[in-house]
């Protein structure tokens, strides 16, 4: 019982960590998609959005909200590639 407490708790506070870089890779990721293949206007702009509003989100320390929307424009940028 007392592993799975200890276990629990090193995850509990590994988490915030692990969004923090995860916010910063898709960041990363955004911008390489942007860059390397062509999209339509509208969906360059509703990515930018998203990027500009994560990385709002990061520089208050909301680590969660970032990754949310950073998930959120990888999807539509990825939709959108296959699309094409």
């Amino acid at each position: 019982m007392k592993r799975i407490a200890m276990i629990l708790s090193l995850a509990l506070l590994a988490s915030p960590v692990f969004a923090a870089d995860l916010c910063s890779e898709n960041l990363q990721k955004i911008d390489q998609s942007m860059q390397t293949t062509n999209r339509s206007e509208t969906v360059q702009e509703q990515a930018m959005r998203l990027q500009e509003k994560a990385a709002q989100a990061q520089q208050a320390g909301n680590d969660k909200a970032c990754v949310a929307m950073t998930e959120k424009a990888l999807r539509l940028l990825k939709s959108s590639a296959s699309n094409s």
